[in-house]
């Protein structure tokens, strides 16, 4: 584990059984606990070779900067959906993601932050576009 994910656990309450740090964020006003992937070892193993998500959780990934993303589901079981925000947590898109498919799965727009969920989950919750995320957790994301 490198130094930064370590203080990244040291700084957060609590987390996951993966060795995640977890928050309760707010997408357009429901409460959704995630998993923080916010350093480079963390977002490359993501959701991989997990074979469900708990309803209302998710994995939120934080990056330094606000730039054009890209995710693909290599090993990863679960169908997802992905919504990308900028660094204000406004909504830029969202789009669904196939269980292990390696095409890229662009953010179309300069993003700081990809939630993942449940696939349908989006949806369910009338969230498009346009709304945000909020109660962002402050890490310093390497």
């Amino acid at each position: 584990m490198g130094i930064w994910t370590a203080l990244l656990l040291a700084l957060l309450p609590c987390c996951s059984e993966h060795g995640f740090p977890t928050a309760t964020i707010d997408v357009d006003g429901n409460p959704v606990r995630v998993e923080i992937a916010a350093d480079d070892e963390l977002r490359n193993r993501g959701l991989m070779h997990r074979d469900s998500l708990g309803r209302d959780e998710g994995m939120l990934f934080i990056y330094p900067d606000e730039r054009r993303r890209s995710f693909w589901m290599k090993d990863t079981r679960i169908p997802l959906d992905i919504a990308f925000a900028d660094s204000k947590g406004k909504i830029l898109r969202i789009t669904s993601m196939r269980p292990f498919v390696t095409k890229p799965t662009p953010s179309l727009y300069p993003a700081r932050y990809a939630l993942e969920m449940n696939q349908g989950w989006f949806e369910s919750h009338a969230v498009e576009p346009g709304d945000h995320i909020r109660n962002l957790p402050e890490v310093d994301a390497r």
